[in-house]
């Protein structure tokens, strides 16, 4: 959709990827939990060529043993949104979920190389040198997935569990930094004024480990002492209006500030040009504001389920605009059925689109629901999620692949909410404005926009000349 236009000098242009290469042996970290794993860590490693024959993996609309995922286009163009749900992920009891959630002319290319690849590097990452050196962290980490019996002393359980969380977290924090390292050098796509979102999740047994950049939500329901399903935010939406966000990019000379016809999107903009516009403090991509306090780093917790916990949803910004957390825990407890869920929060945040902003453009809308209790509907309803048509098409082996919604390839500038034009900006009053361990209390209940003024109009933004010496 819309991004700022970069020119010749500011493209990728290393033919060097910096992925990393996954070795198909098994690594020394015991993810298996059970001794009757029927499959290893090596047979869940795939190359990216490789991904759309790996088993219980989904991408597109549909349905898993216990998730159901659903993304539909909006009315601003190619759909840039993107999801996955990857079960026996690391072990039969790992699953990794993630939405990702694109914007700038090469925005959707950007969000699908992620939820390609971001994966593969998570995976890779426990094959690693610096992995492999830290023993006494490993050895920690496969004594608590094992669950051995002399672990029941609560001193012991607590250092055991503070090593495992210091390994997922250094997985995460790497993983995202390769990820946007292959990004900036990758040679066929330009990701300089075009990025993504991502909020992903790994759940091993009872542990939820999250990774998250922008402002795609997740949210868990569970029921409380009443026996009533309630909604607990899980992640934090990292706009560039959160303090200690604003703090880091004002530091770096960034500047922070919304406009006077949508005062409630605060937007990054360069400190010498009114562009791009960014609606986000964190993505991937978006090397134009890198230098000025834009970052990649995600945000990491981690959380023990309980029997209480009912399931998760993950879900882009288009769903969080107009739909509550409490909305959409209502909504997928009272959808006809499972496998039909995802497409009931979709479907219910298109009514509202229209009803609280006629005069706007629905965005993108991605939701991924994960049920923790394993079990989908007992009968077949894939006819029920009635697969839309903008979003699949067949190839002729009759596997499903995805489709640019009938158009080619080649991105058309137009507009989101994600980015603005200095022309649109002039005349305009400007209000000018280091990375935690952990999420601050005064942040839990940082909600997305109750909504936004969405601005329609087709816009190219300024190209970014070099300078010519002076003759």
């Amino acid at each position: 959709m819309g991004g700022c236009v970069s020119t010749s000098s500011h493209s990728t242009c290393s033919s060097q990827s910096n992925g990393e290469s996954v070795s198909s042996s098994c690594m020394g970290i015991g993810f298996v939990c059970r001794k009757r794993t029927k499959r290893t860590f090596s047979d869940h490693v795939y190359a990216l060529q490789n991904l759309p024959s790996a088993p219980n993996r989904i991408f597109m609309n549909g349905k898993s043993r216990s998730s159901c995922i659903f993304t539909q286009q909006g009315r601003k163009g190619i759909n840039q949104d993107a999801m996955v749900v990857w079960e026996d992920f690391m072990s039969e009891d790992t699953i990794f979920c993630g939405v990702f959630d694109g914007h700038g002319p090469y925005g959707h290319l950007v969000a699908r190389k992620v939820r390609d690849t971001l994966p593969i590097k998570l995976l890779s990452f426990f094959q690693s040198p610096q992995l492999k050196q830290n023993d006494s962290g490993k050895t920690c980490f496969q004594r608590n997935l094992k669950t051995p019996p002399d672990c029941e002393d609560s001193e012991k359980d607590g250092f055991v569990e503070d090593s495992q969380n210091s390994v997922w977290k250094d997985a995460f924090l790497n993983s995202y930094k390769a990820m946007d390292k292959e990004l900036r050098s990758h040679p066929n796509l330009d990701c300089f004024c075009s990025g993504s979102t991502a909020v992903t999740i790994v759940k091993q047994g009872s542990n939820l480990f999250m990774g998250y950049i922008g402002d795609s939500r997740a949210i868990l329901a569970s029921k409380d002492a009443n026996d009533s399903t309630v909604a607990v935010q899980l992640t934090v939406d990292l706009k560039p209006d959160l303090p200690r966000e604003a703090e880091r990019i004002k530091r770096c000379k960034g500047r922070v500030f919304a406009l006077q016809d949508e005062p409630e999107v605060p937007r990054v903009w360069l400190p010498f040009d009114d562009a791009p516009g960014l609606a986000m403090a964190r993505a991937f991509g978006d090397f134009c504001l890198k230098e000025y306090g834009v970052i990649s780093i995600p945000e990491f917790s981690h959380r023990t389920l309980t029997d209480a916990d009912q399931f998760i949803v993950l879900a882009s910004d288009g769903v969080w605009d107009v739909l509550s957390n409490e909305e959409v825990v209502d909504i997928v407890s009272s959808a006809p059925t499972r496998a039909s869920a995802a497409r009931s929060v979709v479907d219910s945040a298109a009514r509202e689109w229209k009803l609280k902003y006629p005069t706007s453009k629905m965005d993108d809308c991605a939701v991924v629901c994960l049920f923790l209790d394993r079990r989908m509907d007992s009968e077949s309803d894939c006819d029920e999620q009635a697969f839309s048509s903008a979003t699949l098409r067949s190839n002729h082996s009759g596997t499903a692949i995805e489709s640019d919604d009938g158009q080619r390839s080649e991105p058309c500038l137009q507009r989101n909410n994600t980015v603005r034009s200095s022309e649109e900006n002039k005349g305009l009053p400007v209000d000018d404005g280091e990375i935690g361990d952990a999420v601050p209390a005064e942040d839990q209940n940082w909600l997305g926009l109750e909504g936004v003024t969405r601005v329609n109009s087709l816009v190219q933004l300024p190209r970014f000349s070099e300078e010519r010496p002076v003759s």
